[in-house]
């Protein structure tokens, strides 16, 4: 095993690395806009060593997949990763997203998420429940905000791609931070693989799209975990009003710490999220 393209059904193909013995627990990692499978680096080398099967893809329009023009919302997306799943032959699958890729998560355990297919689920500096600011999500961010990504992305997305790591993303923007410019030019690489088009659709659907049912259908064990620091997603309308919404939720919260936690806080992050899954 190591990586390679399924073909979904609108012809489009998916990029994924799938590495460990096939006979493991399998461990699927879903990553954040604009970003690929390889954010999550430092997560398939540990729980690899760990013992475990490690799959991810690089969602429809980002990194090496197709560069579609349709498709790009979360229908389409959660749909992607059944077929990647069936063709992977995947069962007892624990199903990890990081923002965008909560999304992803939450929308697909809650569609397809049999008891065969998926063991557990991990929201990471997630989505969900909805970002946009309605009258039925006052806390959200408005409009304006979103418009103001699309605008900046036509505009010179390749600048706006440094702009975003070099400040709020990883919190380098704060006092006292440790930048690191490699994460910063690693992010910028990687947004720059995906299609301008995809990435500019996506912000609608990381968005606007109301996960608030998907939530609430979810059957397994649902790990939240979130930076009180995260500048992208504010815990106050994601992960604390997501928490509310499981059926199985388990929440832990980390003060001080970035939207991309993860890689700035991986040691942490990756002990975290093995205790909860050898639970």
């Amino acid at each position: 095993m190591g990586s390679s393209f399924v073909t979904v059904k609108d012809g489009s193909q998916i990029f994924y690395k799938d590495w460990g013995p096939k006979t493991a627990q399998p461990i699927v990692f879903h990553h954040g806009w604009p970003l690929s499978a390889d954010d999550w680096d430092a997560q398939m080398m540990f729980f690899l060593a760990e013992g475990y099967r490690v799959i991810a893809h690089d969602r429809r329009g980002h990194g090496r997949s197709t560069q579609t023009d349709t498709g790009n919302e979360m229908d389409t997306y959660a749909a992607d990763v059944d077929t990647l799943s069936t063709h992977l032959g995947l069962e007892n699958a624990v199903h990890v997203g990081h923002s965008t890729g909560g999304g992803e998560v939450a929308h697909y355990v809650a569609l397809y998420g049999t008891k065969n297919k998926v063991a557990k689920a991990v929201l990471i500096g997630a989505v969900p429940p909805i970002m946009l600011k309605t009258a039925a999500n006052p806390g959200g961010l408005p409009i304006e905000v979103f418009d103001g990504f699309r605008a900046a992305q036509v505009a010179n997305r390749a600048q706006f791609f440094l702009d975003v790591p070099s400040g709020p993303f990883y919190g380098f923007n704060r006092p006292g931070a440790q930048v690191s410019e490699g994460v910063i030019r690693n992010w910028w690489r990687q947004g720059m693989m995906g299609g301008t088009k995809a990435h500019y659709d996506c912000i609608k659907a990381f968005s606007e799209t109301d996960f608030t049912e998907d939530l609430k259908t979810i059957a397994v064990p649902t790990f939240v975990m979130h930076g009180e620091d995260d500048q992208i997603v504010p815990i106050a309308d994601s992960a604390l009003l997501s928490i509310k919404l499981l059926k199985h939720g388990t929440l832990k919260t980390y003060p001080g710490y970035p939207h991309g936690m993860a890689t700035t806080h991986a040691e942490v992050i990756n002990k975290d999220l093995l205790a909860f899954i050898k639970a």
